[in-house]
């Protein structure tokens, strides 16, 4: 209590030197405070932080009048040890002369980053995962995102049991939003306005409430959960029976996105309520750039539930396919690429001749079996669209140049009736969903659309145009797609990221039917239950929805557990049977960095043989032997009590990177890097594995024992992977993998081994 009075008295003593200071416009800071220093006389953190806040208010309301109830926004529990506050400049540096600060950063935007995905994650009613898990039973999902559309169809809970009884949270009433709405299904629903308010005070927000006027989080919820839905379809395509990844598991919505901002101190408050509420899983479609670990708040916030035991899934970011910009490469939270699917959607061009041909469209509309002038306007540059009038005809243009987009934006002006682009790009995805009718047609198929007009003439031919086409098998399935973010991660160049890759372009899923999913003729808004996204966002959902059915199978299984398991039995290989391809790549192989461990396979997981346990002091450790300050980790994990007796960047973590970055690139002087793994068995019985390496170019790789046998469940083994390479890698990325084979072939225990070139960030560690 005495540094507490000692500290009110230096403020009185400010008083008249504060009262000459023309104080600044307040911004709202997140401040990390040490729990270990607050003063007896307190009973709460509560009561602490809103006594010094008071203690500030008291001082700076002589100069400018401020309202001491004004400066607290959020107080928070478990996911940060402080709070949220308003402060100006001077406000914020009483605040770091306080008893017990530790660090204080700048209140932050974060950005967002189905009737067959889970067909195509091999999921199956009759054996594996689904039916060994009860399809996720009373697993809690908990989604930080802009909140639920509760009125779907894949939010009913009939057939479902009571609500477990562990469960702490609430459905909380707010505007259209009645706590009626949740049931055994949705068990929760919350939401969080105070750091937008506080950040852009002359806001009105649409939809005060945990309502969804957005979309996105309605479409996270129903894929990582949602019920069975019949005849779902987006306008005809896609139509089938709707199902999340763990259709029995609860859902719990937590609104700390909306359309007037996102910001980071309602993120944080949403994670800290749902550690409170008891959540088993936490989904996150979103994330922040280029931030340091200490000063990530969502690293912050998800190492307290991973302490409390909480499964985190979040999105890598779709600012691919750079290389260094995953988000949320955080070593404690499973970090989920996209990928396609064995699914196009298709239209159907048919000629005069009777010929018909096959492309990718989703044009949402109607079109007419009506046959029309079809002319050809090469590559539909400016002059060739004028020297045309296109009114009702349907034009084709060829994409040589790669003018896709300046050709889709000229077209669209020219009143056509319809549009054919002939095109040998692998990445067609941005140019589907059109405001008039569109079909992408490959170089084959282009070419007997081109011949038949030019061997009939303009003048004389005719086609017609067909939509909502759905196509399955296609290949090869699954791509990495280009926009899903690339590591190495830049908070933590030590840990490999992303961790997998899963289902995330054109996910169809459950949608507000009062919200547009799709616009014809630039203004005519059109609306479905359920809608097509891509995205890192929609990925991640299905990753969380895995971890919800792992969490059923194997309820004693630690959260590093279960992405291990998730990780070392993810699939390399697409339906070709070959490397899963990159598109941004020319359909070279994924490298590591693209899709982490490979895509992910929920029935392999049931059972990895080996995973890699990891627990918070071995976090501890790396951060350690990252040259973080004893007040940056203690920032991260909230505690004064660690000791950096032990630290090391080689985290007990199921897939390798190693630098070769030195200067000199003529250097014969090999460098050696070696990596300690503890695999824990988790088969029945007893069992041998053996090690398989692949070669990677430039680097000898060897790892010992070759062989790792136990005798029963929960036998601990260790080995080296020891990689020697040059001073300098001549090639910017490198890769292979580490196979650990059980006796009897059934079982693939497999890493990633990546070496770069690439300078890696945090000082170069």
């Amino acid at each position: 209590m005495a540094n507490q009075i000692l500290f009110l008295w230096l403020l009185s003593l400010s008083i008249s030197t504060t009262s000459l200071i023309s104080l600044a416009t307040s911004e709202t800071y997140i401040v990390h405070m040490d729990l270990s220093a607050m003063p007896k006389s307190f009973s709460t953190h509560h009561t602490w932080f809103t006594a010094t806040l008071d203690s500030i208010a008291a001082v700076t309301t002589a100069a400018a009048s401020a309202s001491s109830s004004s400066k607290l926004v959020y107080s928070y529990t478990n996911a940060i040890h402080g709070f949220t506050a308003n402060l100006s400049p001077s406000e914020l540096e009483m605040v770091k002369s306080s008893p017990g600060y530790l660090a204080s950063v700048k209140d932050a935007t974060v950005q967002l980053d189905t009737t067959h995905s889970t067909q195509f994650l091999g999921l199956s009613s009759k054996s594996g995962a689904w039916p060994v898990a009860g399809y996720g039973k009373d697993v809690i999902i908990g989604l930080v995102d802009t909140g639920i559309w509760p009125e779907s169809g894949s939010f009913s809970d009939d057939g479902m049991g009571a609500v477990p009884s562990r469960w702490k949270g609430e459905c909380e009433a707010g505007v259209r939003f009645n706590s009626s709405l949740c049931n055994k299904k949705l068990i929760g629903a919350r939401y969080f306005n105070k750091g937008i308010l506080s950040n852009r005070p002359n806001s009105t927000l649409s939809m005060n409430s945990a309502r969804d006027t957005d979309g996105h989080g309605t479409h996270t919820s129903s894929t990582a959960a949602g019920r069975y839905v019949k005849h779902a379809s987006y306008f005809g395509y896609g139509t089938g029976t709707a199902s999340g990844v763990a259709p029995n598991a609860r859902i719990a919505v937590y609104k700390a996105v909306w359309e007037e901002g996102v910001f980071v101190s309602d993120i944080l408050a949403a994670i800290d309520q749902a550690i409170v509420d008891g959540v088993d899983v936490l989904s996150l479609s979103l994330g922040a750039d280029g931030i340091a670990l200490y000063e990530d708040p969502i690293a912050i916030a998800t190492f307290a539930a991973l302490e409390k035991g909480i499964f985190v899934s979040a999105s890598a970011g779709n600012n691919g396919p750079y290389l260094r910009s995953v988000h949320n490469g955080t070593p404690w939270v499973l970090t989920v690429a996209a990928s396609t699917m064995d699914r196009e959607f298709t239209g159907t061009l048919t000629l005069g001749n009777g010929v018909s041909v096959t492309g990718l469209a989703l044009f949402p509309g109607n079109s007419s079996s009506i046959p029309a002038p079809i002319v050809f306007v090469g590559a539909c540059e400016k002059d060739d669209i004028e020297a045309n009038k296109l009114q009702k005809k349907i034009v084709v243009c060829f994409d040589n140049n790669d003018t896709l987009s300046q050709q889709f934006y000229k077209v669209e002006g020219t009143n056509a009736l319809g549009a054919i682009f002939i095109t040998n790009s692998t990445d067609l995805e941005p140019y589907m969903q059109s405001t008039y009718p569109v079909l992408l047609l490959d170089l084959q198929s282009g070419k007997l659309v081109t011949d038949y007009i030019q061997k009939v003439g303009n003048g004389e031919t005719k086609a017609s145009m067909k939509f909502h086409g759905t196509r399955l098998g296609t290949k090869p399935s699954p791509r990495v797609t280009s926009y899903s973010s690339r590591g190495p991660s830049s908070s933590c160049p030590v840990v490999l990221k992303p961790d997998l890759t899963a289902p995330g372009s054109l996910i169809l899923a459950s949608w507000p039917n009062t919200i547009s999913s799709a616009s014809i003729q630039k203004d005519q808004e059109l609306y479905s239950k359920f809608n097509l996204l891509s995205g890192t966002s929609m990925s991640c959902p299905h990753a969380s929805g895995v971890a919800a059915l792992l969490r059923a199978a194997h309820p004693d299984w630690s959260p590093s557990a279960i992405r291990s398991a998730m990780m070392t039995t993810s699939e390399i290989l697409d339906n070709t049977l070959k490397p899963i391809q990159d598109i941004a790549d020319n359909g070279n192989p994924a490298s590591p960095l693209a899709m982490g461990s490979g895509h992910i396979s929920p029935n392999k997981a049931l059972n990895p043989g080996l995973i890699y346990d990891t627990k918070p002091e071995d976090y501890v450790n790396l951060l350690c032997g990252l040259n973080f300050t004893k007040t940056q980790i203690q920032t991260i994990t909230r505690s004064s009590t660690f000791r950096c007796s032990n630290p090391s960047l080689d985290l007990n973590y199921p897939s390798f990177i190693a630098y070769f970055n030195g200067n000199d690139t003529k250097s014969t002087v090999k460098v050696v890097q070696v990596f300690k793994r503890t695999v824990t068995y988790v088969g029945d019985g007893s069992s041998t594995f053996t090690a398989k390496l692949t070669a990677i170019s430039g680097l000898n790789v060897s790892v010992s024992p070759g062989k790792l046998s136990f005798r029963s469940k929960n036998e601990k083994q260790s080995y080296k992977l020891r990689i020697e390479g040059p001073n300098a890698l001549k090639d910017e990325v490198v890769f292979g993998f580490l196979s650990w084979i059980e006796s009897e072939g059934k079982i693939v225990v497999r890493s990633p081994i990546v070496a770069t070139s690439l300078i890696g960030t945090v000082d170069t560690f």
